[in-house]
This record gives C-alpha cells, sequence and structure tokens, in this order.
C-alpha cells in the first residue's frame, strides 16, 4: 500500500498528456487511489456520482491504459463515488492501516507545524518549499537541502512536514533520523555476527521509504564505508522518485568531509538557508510563543525581547519563558517591560562576572583579524591602534578595572596613555556613527562568549 500515491501520481503525469486540461482539472486530478488488491483490481474514488459517471462514460479506458504502462499489469479499474468508498473502507484493510498508521508513536514534535511557524523574510522561501514538499513529496526540490546556524527553525520545518504527511498521506512510509544515528546503524549492521542479514535489514529500513529526513549531515563521517553506504541509499531513493529532505548548519560546499559526488547530488534540487529573523519577525514570534504558552506579556515587554535578542529563535522563545516566569514568581498576571529589563540586567551581570580582560582582548582579535600579540605590543599602525583602543574602552567600560592594571596589559603603557585611549572612544560614541556601530557589534559578541 506504501507505493499508492507514487504509484498513481505516475499514472497522473501520463493521464495529464492524454486528456484536455479542463478534463483533467475536473475529472481526474479529484480522483483518489485507493489501493491495488491482490486481484489486480485498482480501486480508486470519485468526489461525487456525477464525476464517477463522466470517469466511466470518458475515461475508465484511458486510466487503464496509463495505469499498464505504470504497473506492466492489466489492472481492472474500479470506480467507487463518496459512499460506496466508505463502505468499501470499512470491509478492506486500507482503513485499518491507516487507521493503524496514524496511531503510531508520532516520532514528530506535535507543535510543529506549518501554521505555528512564524514567516517572515529570513525564512519564507525556505517555508514555501518545505510546504511545496509536505505537499507533493517527490514531485518538486528533490532533494530539499536546508542549511543555518543553530535555533532558526530548521528542525520545526523537518517536524512540520513529518506532521504534515502524517495527517494528509498517512500511507507513505516517513523516517527521520540524525546523521549520527544512521551511521551507528550501519556500523551496528556490519558488527553484527549476521552481518549479511543485518546490511539488508538496514537497506530495507532506510530505502523501502516514501520520504527519508536527515538531520545534522554536517556530522558526516570521511570514512568510506559510511559515505558509500549514505551515497547508495540516497541515489536509490532519488531515482525511486522517493523525497530526501536534508539539513545542516553549513552549506555542502563547507562541509569539509563530504565527498564532491555527494556535494554534486544535493546541488541537483534545492538548497537555501534559514536566516536570522529580523525585528518584524521577531515580534511575530514572540506573540505566537505567547498565543500558543498561553503567557501574557504586554507588547512593550515583547518589543523590548526582540530588540535585545537577534541572536535565533530558540534564544528568543527562551527569554520570553524566563520574563513570563519572573513576573508570575512576583505574583504578576501580566508581564512587563520592567520584568523584561529586569532578566536582561541580570544576564548582563552574569556575563560580567564571567568576562575577564584576556576574553574581551581574544574578541576584539577575532572581530578584527589581528594577533594577541599585536594588540597588546607596541605596534601603531592604523590596523592596531584602533582596535586596541576599542579593547581599553570595553575593559574600562564593561569590568571598571584600574587604568593602571589595564596599562599593564597592553604591554606596560601607563594610566595616562590608557586614559586617552578610553576617552577617545567614549567622545567618538556621541558623533561616529561607524564606532556606534563597532561597539555593539563587539558587546553582542561578548554576550555570546
Amino acid at each position: 500500500m506504501q507505493d499508492i500515491s507514487y504509484t498513481w501520481q505516475q499514472i497522473l503525469e501520463k493521464l495529464e498528456l492524454r486528456v484536455s486540461s479542463v478534463s483533467f482539472m475536473l475529472w481526474i486530478k479529484t480522483i483518489k487511489p485507493i489501493e491495488i488488491d491482490d486481484k489486480d483490481n485498482f480501486v480508486i474514488a470519485a468526489p461525487s456520482v456525477s464525476a464517477k459517471n463522466q470517469i466511466l462514460r470518458n475515461f475508465i479506458d484511458t486510466i487503464g491504459d496509463c495505469a499498464f504502462e505504470v504497473t506492466g499489469k492489466p489492472l481492472k479499474i474500479v470506480v467507487l463515488d463518496q459512499n460506496e468508498e466508505i463502505e468499501y473502507l470499512k470491509n478492506s484493510k486500507v482503513e485499518e492501516q491507516i487507521v493503524a498508521k496514524k496511531e503510531e508513536k508520532n516520532p514528530f514534535v506535535a507543535k510543529y507545524t506549518f501554521d505555528n511557524f512564524v514567516v517572515g523574510k529570513s525564512n519564507q522561501f525556505v517555508y514555501a518549499a518545505a510546504r511545496t514538499v509536505a505537499e507533493n513529496p517527490g514531485k518538486r526540490y528533490n532533494p530539499l537541502f536546508i542549511y543555518g546556524g543553530v535555533g532558526l527553525g530548521k528542525t520545526h520545518l523537518l517536524h512540520a512536514i513529518g506532521n504534515y504527511i502524517r495527517e494528509y498521506s498517512p500511507e507513505l512510509k516517513i523516517q527521520y533520523v540524525p546523521f549520527d544515528k544512521f551511521t551507528s546503524d550501519y556500523i551496528s549492521s556490519l558488527s553484527s555476527p549476521s552481518k549479511t542479514q543485518a546490511v539488508m535489514e538496514f537497506r530495507g529500513k532506510y530505502r523501502n521509504l516514501d520520504i527519508l529526513m536527515v538531520d545534522d549531515i554536517q556530522l558526516i563521517s570521511n570514512k568510506k564505508e559510511t559515505q558509500e553506504e549514505f551515497f547508495l541509499t540516497f541515489n536509490d531513493l532519488i531515482l525511486s522518485n522517493k523525497q530526501v529532505i536534508i539539513c545542516s548548519d553549513r552549506p555542502p560546499r563547507e562541509i569539509s568531509t563530504l565527498e564532491d559526488r555527494l556535494r554534486s547530488r544535493f546541488a541537483s534540487g534545492l538548497i537555501h538557508d534559514i536566516q536570522k529573523p529580523e525585528i518584524e519577525t521577531r515580534i511575530a514570534i514572540l506573540h505566537k510563543k505567547s498565543q500558543l504558552e498561553k503567557y501574557n506579556v504586554d507588547d512593550e515587554a515583547i518589543e523590548y525581547i526582540a530588540e535585545n535578542v537577534d541572536s535565533s529563535v530558540r534564544d528568543l522563545e527562551g527569554k520570553l519563558s524566563e520574563v513570563y516566569f519572573l513576573a508570575t514568581l512576583a505574583g504578576k498576571k501580566v508581564a512587563t517591560i520592567e520584568d523584561a529589563k529586569e532578566i536582561f540586567e541580570n544576564h548582563r551581570e552574569e556575563i560580567k562576572n564571567e568576562l575577564t580582560p584576556d576574553k574581551i582582548i581574544s574578541v576584539v582579535c577575532d572581530y578584527f583579524n589581528i594577533s594577541y600579540n599585536d594588540i597588546t605590543g607596541k605596534k601603531k599602525n592604523k590596523e592596531v591602534v584602533e582596535p586596541r583602543m576599542l579593547a581599553i574602552y570595553l575593559i574600562s567600560e564593561i569590568l571598571s578595572i584600574p587604568l593602571v592594571n589595564i596599562g599593564k596589559l597592553f604591554g606596560g603603557r601607563d594610566h595616562t596613555t590608557i586614559m586617552h585611549s578610553r576617552d577617545k572612544i567614549t567622545e567618538d560614541l556621541k558623533v561616529n556613527k561607524k564606532t556606534q556601530t563597532l561597539v555593539n557589534e563587539l558587546k553582542k559578541m561578548l554576550t555570546s562568549v
């Protein structure tokens, strides 16, 4: 039964070339495939009695011809109307299989649906591609390769696809697997006492599918056997028009352990990234989270959180939960901007307590791509002087270390030199947008140290 949808899709492709576009949309596209039984009856259902009669009068032979071309069998086409379909399902195993499929433990997180995914400029293209794949697996964007940083929504989209297919195409066989699980399953099959049988079972598990979802492909090993097995699995599914969906924290070209032939295969489909959400999307995400979790948080607090967290959806939602939790601890019915400010102030204090002068200097060095020795040494070229002054300013402002001690960190400079650097940046911040941007970006980097 698992192949009935795929078989029907192949038949539809042939029918679309044999009948007029109007007839195809009105009568053929509305047909629902039920099953091919053990007597070679191809049972299909029309949405009404009149549609059934149209099919029997005008299209039954054409459907039979196309079915024969696809399956290689002279199938008898049995057409049901909507009432006959209900009765047929009651008396067949098809209904039992669909019900059993729906009653299986759902491997996908129930709240991760397309309806709960907030769409914005940063993710609208990937969302549309994921939705298309869920509605027509194996037809477009195959393979679909989604990449992006941690906590931006990749896993949400994978689970949304899975939940959609389980709801609307429960007859399809779908498997979600992190890549390290795929690897461990393969290694276990190789080390089994019954190696040949275990490998065959492994291949049956991953190749006898309609949709394979692989997460964290960046963890792929450079071991030849593992890559070979994944390549063969991937190839087998793609050539059978089965859908493959892959997620990674980086694009294929940046996965150093990935063989060129797999990079090439991935490029044959659609590769797209999820970016960090912009401010409007962050606000919408917080409103959606509040709605789902029944948090009562006022608009000012939501906007404050959105303005202060731009790293990931996960961090954004985490901060919202912290703010609401703080408010409930205080016995408030509504979390306000004061609660949000308190959470962020506490966070800044925690960061401050964890930061050291060395960490601040290292972050500045990474940002400007200069060495630790250069920034603390005697060089006076512009490429080093500006980062040095910024590091001095940040250490002074964040850690409140005496100027004499800061001077010792920078090659024994006297406190007047350190004071000049600190004050120069302080004055620039009042008028220079470039300096404002540099300081803000460096502070954001420091909060993630």
